[in-house]
């Protein structure tokens, strides 16, 4: 199994099946006797009497297939992987060039970068001491390299961690993720800033909810 973006590629020699968990879906390693249960939808059954069961309560998630030699369009036009050689500073500066569009929502531009959600960008931003609502061609070459760095920073030590817990995350053994206890901003609107002690502002654009510290990050 690989993964690209968002997508969980299992590769066959006639072709490669593409999972999204969407908000709420999950995989679990169980034995293929384990009866089902509400919201289990699929199984992908292997020859040692196991099997990875998909569950997915929302229904937000998907599964297509795609044939050898070809590309699904699913994963056609995504930008480069944010922890891969090639997303860079000078890579993030050259997409904020004439972009009057926020940064943070160019973090979360999968045809710009993939994998950076509103957690984790919310992350970045504060630690790179950029506010989410500055505009893209506002960014500075310097400013740049610095948000690549955090953001990278963040999802490796996320992934260090195990994830992060929402309220219905848990991994394939059944774990829920660890990074939570380690975040700066994400859900701590009105709070004090954890380097400043000012209190944090909440900034919401279209459904997603921006934490920021007005004194830490300009």
């Amino acid at each position: 199994m690989t993964r690209r973006a968002k997508y969980l590629l299992f590769e066959f020699e006639h072709g490669t099946l593409i999972l999204h968990l969407g908000m709420s879906g999950r995989l679990r390693v169980l034995r293929t006797t384990r009866t089902f249960n509400k919201h289990d939808h699929v199984d992908l059954v292997f020859s040692n009497d196991k099997m990875l069961r998909y569950h997915d309560p929302r229904r937000f998630g998907s599964i297509h297939w795609q044939p050898e030699n070809t590309v699904h369009w699913t994963l056609q036009h995504l930008g480069p992987e944010p922890l891969a050689e090639d997303f860079d500073g000078d890579y993030l500066f050259r997409m904020t060039r004439k972009r009057t569009t926020r940064i943070k929502s160019l973090l979360m531009n999968s045809h710009v970068v993939v994998g950076i959600g509103n957690i984790y960008a919310n992350e970045a931003l504060f630690l790179a001491g950029v506010r989410p609502q500055r505009r893209c061609d506002r960014m500075t070459r310097a400013e740049c390299v610095r948000l690549v760095r955090e953001v990278q920073n963040v999802l490796e030590a996320a992934i260090e961690a195990g994830g992060t817990t929402l309220r219905d995350y848990y991994g394939v053994e059944g774990e829920t993720g660890y990074f939570k206890a380690a975040l700066y901003v994400y859900g701590r609107g009105g709070e004090p800033c954890l380097r400043c002690r000012a209190p944090l502002k909440s900034w919401k654009d279209g459904q997603r909810q921006s934490i920021y510290c007005p004194q830490c990050q300009r």
